[in-house]
């Protein structure tokens, strides 16, 4: 990339420390107001960071003392003038209070953010996995390549 600072890099950092913190602020202000977000868990698609933010306090709340590590694999960009996007494949940890690993799973993701001012939001996310073709379950743990 051109510029010094990698907005989708910045953006997962991010992401990573608030998902860690549990702290829906830093989270939701990651996310632009008009957000279209195309999840794998529950809803079909989310737009609006209101329903956003709420899909948050609900994920962090449902932890209790757990927290999440996210471990970011695989992430690429391209930059052009105020839009960005990238790809990249996270791996969720649950750990316990205690630091002990409980469970993890994978899956990826697709972000285009744009510039706001001075900041970058997330416009649009989508997340996948890929589903066995025999079972039709979703395949959660990342095996590398592919």
């Amino acid at each position: 990339m051109n510029e010094r600072i990698d907005p989708f890099v910045q953006m997962l950092d991010s992401y990573k420390a608030a998902v860690f913190a549990k702290d829906v602020d830093a989270f939701a202000t990651l996310y632009d107001d008009d957000v279209h977000i195309f999840d794998m868990w529950g809803a079909w698609s989310l737009h609006g960071i209101a329903s956003w933010r709420n899909m948050a306090v609900e994920w962090f709340s449902s932890l209790g003392s757990e927290r999440v590590i996210v471990d970011v694999k695989d992430a690429q960009s391209t930059l052009v003038g105020e839009l960005a996007i990238g790809h990249a494949i996270l791996t969720y940890t649950a750990v316990s209070a205690e630091g002990k690993e409980l469970r993890s799973l994978s899956n990826r993701i697709t972000i285009g953010l744009k510039r706001t001012g001075e900041s970058w939001k997330v416009l649009h996310e989508h997340t996948s996995a890929p589903i066995d073709q025999r079972s039709l379950k979703a395949i959660l743990q990342y095996s590398g390549g592919g």
